[in-house]
């Protein structure tokens, strides 16, 4: 004879929390089971019955509606257990960091997950668990310039004083060229990855068209931006641009022209002579990241270059105008500001980094 379950009882807030549970589809399978078990014994349903719907053992049924009938909703919880002694603990993490400070296996210049589990003679799971808990990125790089001009104090002060508190009747401009840009002409589009991830694509293979050479002027305080496009890159071809630059200049205005150190911006002192309202000042060696400009061709090539395609030159052309044309009407000075790296984080290991 099938056995019928005792009738219990809960508060109408507690059964419409199982109500919600049985019908979740975020919730595990197992908790979304169980509140269905408890859901059908609230019913009067048989033991056998149940067992049937939620596809389990009668027993199953019958351990979960005592374990409601003394703790509620929590008793439907799991009990805590024991578990098994974890595998990879503490002294595995600390083994992979102290792997990491020893050279790399012969033929590989940098470790690697797999080398390191291999040199460990463990899971690359486990060691690839570690590195994620610790935030380290082995395959991540960043790097860093380091001047070594004797007068860098100097004229990193002259410049960010430029930058910072601009002379009275003066504009301060931040002028470079970017050279032999490509005019690339390869299929593009979008395709679905093996893990269905959509994403850029782009033709392995690709057609040279030429290439371009570009000058641009950064005005500091408003962002804007005054380009000249050439086929060569020639002192000859940056004075004109220079010459443009002026034209375009109130006469009764001084102009300070920050340049790096590249030979064409060199040697320059007859056009200087002709023109004694503009003024040159050089980043120190090894320091052209503070010329701003260098930050608006890094905008440049993510929006208007990389991954296009071009037919010829003319078509480049076209693209590096249309986006200064979209680009200026909504200029903004940079919020500029660089970290400074130390001798002492050079040194740094990862032992000591992570402890």
């Amino acid at each position: 004879m099938s056995r019928i379950a005792p009738h219990i009882t809960c508060s109408p807030s507690d059964q419409q929390i199982l109500k919600r549970l049985a019908a979740s589809r975020t919730e595990s399978k197992q908790t979304v089971e169980r509140a269905r078990m408890i859901l059908g014994c609230l019913d009067g349903k048989r033991v056998e019955q149940i067992a049937h719907e939620c596809n389990t053992r009668s027993n199953t049924v019958i351990k979960w509606r005592q374990r409601f009938v003394q703790g509620g909703l929590a008793g439907l919880r799991d009990a805590p257990r024991p578990g098994a002694q974890p595998i990879y603990g503490v002294d595995f993490r600390n083994r992979v960091l102290a792997v990491l400070e020893t050279p790399p296996p012969a033929g590989q210049a940098c470790w690697d997950g797999p080398a390191v589990a291999a040199k460990l003679n463990g899971s690359v799971h486990a060691v690839w668990r570690v590195l994620r808990r610790e935030g380290i990125c082995l395959q991540r790089q960043r790097s860093w310039c380091v001047s070594t001009d004797k007068e860098f104090a100097a004229k990193a002060a002259n410049i960010v004083g430029l930058y910072l508190n601009p002379p009275e009747n003066a504009f301060v401009i931040s002028v470079d060229e970017k050279p032999s840009i490509q005019a690339l002409e390869r299929a593009t589009g979008y395709v679905e990855t093996d893990n269905r991830k959509i994403v850029r694509g782009c033709k392995s293979t690709y057609q040279r068209h030429g290439t371009l050479n570009l000058f641009a002027a950064l005005q500091v305080a408003t962002g804007l931006i005054h380009t000249r496009t050439t086929a060569l890159k020639r002192r000859e071809e940056f004075l004109q641009f220079m010459d443009q630059i002026v034209a375009e200049t109130p006469a009764d205005h001084q102009l300070h022209v920050v340049l790096d150190n590249y030979g064409t911006h060199k040697k320059c002192d007859a056009w200087l002579a002709r023109h004694p309202h503009v003024h040159f000042h050089f980043t120190p060696t090894s320091a052209s990241w503070l010329n701003q400009v260098e930050i608006w061709f890094g905008i440049l090539s993510r929006k208007a270059l990389r991954g296009a395609s071009f037919k010829n030159v003319a078509e480049l052309r076209e693209a590096i105008e249309a986006f200064i044309a979209a680009y200026n009407p909504k200029a903004k000075p940079f919020k500029w500001r660089k970290r400074e790296v130390k001798g002492s984080q050079l040194r740094n290991t990862i032992v000591n980094l992570r402890n």
